[in-house]
């Protein structure tokens, strides 16, 4: 059997949980998946595949294999995009990496609008908060909020990433609205992440140049932007949230900016990509349309960081 048919025949039954699922998206038969699954394990010599009758799940073993057959399949489409480069025709998989709750709001329809113009390409875009590796994990273009570190990969800085200080109606009515920056240390302030205990952070503001801290403290520390957006919406406490994720709630009146004389630091966003690959027609045409869409920071271009 062709060894990378066979892998690709295991990626889709991994992700999608079936052979079924996987045969029918890749226009081949159940028995087939099944057979390019099981060729590959007498190859190992090791199960890839905890099969039941009513479900799967990778093994210890198929785990790794499975995230090294995605670098693969990742490094022969490149190579396979090589041959269009010429032509300038994007084309193949587009591996795509961002944080969630900026990913939901700012780089979906930045890709919708993508694959509208390149009919040839399709994305996979996955969205977690983990730092992720854009080799080993197998991305070509990776999102990163916050400054970068040394790295020898391609980094276009974007528009800078803006949060809200903002809270419920509901919420300011009994607790009051703050007007300073010290009026913070009275309120239950929703926290993101995972800081130690007790819950306390410092919230960062910008007034006329000069910056303000706030050493905020509450009961509720959660590491996904969307509950941090529903606790605030349900009335819990204030929360800095990011600009795009809360502008229909501020406008509806579902949510309340407060602060409003003062400014969140902004986080610099960059757009990492592999030096070497940042040629290929699909990845040359992503990063001008992401560019186009969400901003380049002014005074940055393409750069290696």
């Amino acid at each position: 059997m062709d060894r990378l048919a066979s892998m690709a025949a295991f990626v889709k039954a991994a992700e999608s949980g079936s052979f079924a699922t996987a045969a029918s998206a890749l226009g081949i038969s159940p028995q087939m998946v099944a057979k390019h699954v099981t060729y590959l394990e007498a190859r190992l010599g090791a199960r890839l595949l905890n099969r039941t009758t009513r479900k799967q799940s990778l093994t210890v073993i198929g785990k790794s294999y499975y995230d090294r057959c995605k670098v693969a399949l990742a490094e022969v489409d490149w190579a396979d995009a090589i041959a269009d480069e010429a032509r300038g025709k994007p084309r193949g998989l587009l591996r795509v990496n961002a944080p969630v709750s900026f990913g939901a709001h700012c780089v979906t329809p930045v890709v919708a609008r993508y694959l509208s113009s390149h009919p040839s390409v399709d994305v996979d875009l996955v969205l977690n908060d983990r730092f992720v590796d854009l080799i080993d994990d197998g991305f070509e273009a990776v999102f990163r909020i916050g400054p970068l570190g040394e790295s020898n990969l391609g980094a276009i800085e974007l528009a800078p990433f803006q949060t809200i200080a903002c809270g419920s109606p509901a919420y300011l009515k009994e607790r009051g609205m703050p007007s300073t920056v010290s009026d913070l240390a009275n309120h239950e302030c929703l926290l993101f992440g995972n800081w130690p205990e007790p819950t306390f952070s410092d919230w960062l503001f910008v007034r006329d140049g000069l910056t303000s801290k706030a050493l905020v403290h509450g009961r509720l520390k959660v590491n996904s932007p969307a509950s941090l957006l529903e606790a605030a919406l349900a009335g819990f406490g204030l929360a800095l949230i990011g600009e795009e994720a809360v502008r229909t709630h501020l406008a509806t009146g579902r949510l309340v900016r407060v602060l409003p004389n003062y400014e969140t630091p902004p986080r610099p966003i960059h757009l990492l990509f592999h030096p070497d690959r940042r040629q290929t027609p699909k990845l040359k045409s992503f990063i001008e349309m992401v560019v186009e869409q969400l901003g380049e920071a002014t005074g940055h271009g393409h750069s290696t960081s």
